[in-house]
Order: structure tokens, then sequence, then C-alpha cells
């Protein structure tokens, strides 16, 4: 049975080069893999997501969660439900639970609505595992200063309570749900971190 592996945490906790050394051991052991971000995957992900980098005009809250709803709705239509009936394992980096945790928590939008749109947008798609890279927001943040960016809007930009606020979302998202999610210290070595996160995917992988 193929999987729907996703990554989620702040910013700077190392979602993407985890998912590349996820991809690089399911590969070797054997299995097609198609890794993708969000935005992204799609026509209109992909341009939503250099457009939200190249343009400073600020967004409503509103407007942003449905910009990402809308990115994710066709990115699982034509991408992921496809690739899963095809045997192959989805690893993605961001889903359904960061639209929660950062236009909902982070922007403070009414959880209700922002669980429709994510009702409307993943269409009964839910990860098998969701992988949360934990770590205190002076390392993570401090990550990502001096990042490549094209002058545009960056969620790390945002306030410190802002960044409080989605760390807290995605820890009670985790603690709401634990038989989805696995949280792993983002602190640790990373190759440390890896194994940890190798362990909890072999597990569903000869369950």
């Amino acid at each position: 049975m193929a999987l729907l592996i996703t990554f989620e945490g702040g910013e700077g906790t190392g979602k993407t080069t985890q998912v590349n050394l996820l991809v690089e051991h399911l590969q070797q052991a054997g299995h097609i893999v198609l890794p993708l971000r969000e935005p992204g995957g799609t026509p209109i992900g992909d341009y939503l997501r250099a457009w939200l980098k190249s343009e400073n005009e600020p967004l409503t809250p509103e407007t942003e969660l449905l910009l990402f709803a809308a990115a994710r709705a066709e990115l699982v239509r034509t991408v992921i439900k496809p690739a899963l009936a095809s045997g192959t394992h989805v690893l993605l980096d961001r889903y359904a639970d960061s639209t929660t945790a950062y236009q909902g928590y982070g922007r403070r939008l009414p959880i209700a609505h922002v669980r429709s749109a994510n009702a409307i947008a993943s269409a009964g798609v839910v990860p098998d595992v969701t992988i949360l890279l934990d770590a205190p927001l002076d390392i993570t943040l401090g990550r990502t200063v001096g990042r490549q960016d094209d002058g545009g809007r960056r969620f790390e930009d945002e306030s410190l309570a802002f960044h409080r606020r989605v760390k807290a979302g995605f820890l009670r998202l985790a603690k709401h749900s634990p038989e989805r999610w696995t949280i792993v210290n983002a602190v640790e070595d990373i190759g440390l971190v890896h194994e940890a996160i190798w362990k909890r995917v072999q597990g569903l992988l000869t369950r």
C-alpha cells in the first residue's frame, strides 16, 4: 500500500532536508517515491509559490487561506491521488495541518472555517503519518536568517508571537491525533533525526 507521509513544523525546522533524506532511503530500499511541497506540484501551485515570494502586497488572512486551499485542491486531485493509486509513496513538505497551524492558530481565523476549507481541498485524503519537526523558536528562527528570497512576503518575517501561536497549534494538533503524528526533536543531529523518522516509516511499510 502506498503511503502519504507529510512533514510539518515551523520555519527553519529542517523539513526539506529530512524529506530529501527519506526519499533517498526509500528509493534505496526499492520503493517508488514522489516528493512534493506546498504550495507547488501543479502549474497553479507553482504560480502561487512564485507569486507569494515576489509580491509584498498584503493579503487578508481569509484570502491567504483560500489561496492555499485552492492550490491544495488541485494538487490532491491531479497529482497525489493518482500517485497513491499507482503505488507511489508521496512525501509532502507541508499539507493541510500547516494551514490549520498558520492560518488558523497563527492568523487567528476561526478554526471551524479553516477545517471546512481543508476538508474541501483535501478531498478525504489523510496522511498515513505526519512527522512534526519541533525545536525551540530561538534555534529555528535563527536558521532562517540570511535565507535567499525574492524580496516578497515570508512567514519568517512574522512576529515572535505569531510563531509561538503556530508552534502551539502544531503541538495541539499532534496531541489531538497521536496515532497519526510523530514528534521528532529537530535540534538533534540531522542523521539522528532521520533515523527517528525512518523507524516510524519502516513500521508502516511492514505492517
